[in-house]
């Protein structure tokens, strides 16, 4: 299921990137995605911290939603107002 929902993220990496560097951009940019969240584990823990259940233990399930609802909210935006390219040659 996780290239079902993530796979059209590559395919409009390709249609943002520049000729020039079609090869090169979108390899980079999903890379610089995939450095930005290796802190991704280190955050959910302190934000299961901060919010925690009525017995006082880490809510990871809140914790966990709120990320994903905050990722996928973020590539809605950033898909819809990103340019398309359609009927482009490739």
């Amino acid at each position: 299921m996780v290239q079902g929902a993530w796979g059209v993220v590559p395919v409009h990496l390709n249609e943002l990137s520049p000729g020039e560097f079609r090869g090169t951009f979108p390899g980079l940019a999903y890379q610089l995605g995939n450095f930005a969240a290796a802190y991704a584990a280190q955050q959910q823990a302190w934000l299961a911290d901060h919010f925690r259940d009525a017995n006082g233990n880490p809510n990871y399930a809140l914790t966990m939603a709120l990320v994903e609802c905050f990722v996928f909210l973020a590539i809605i935006l950033l898909a819809a107002i990103g340019p398309e390219k359609r009927g482009r040659e490739f």
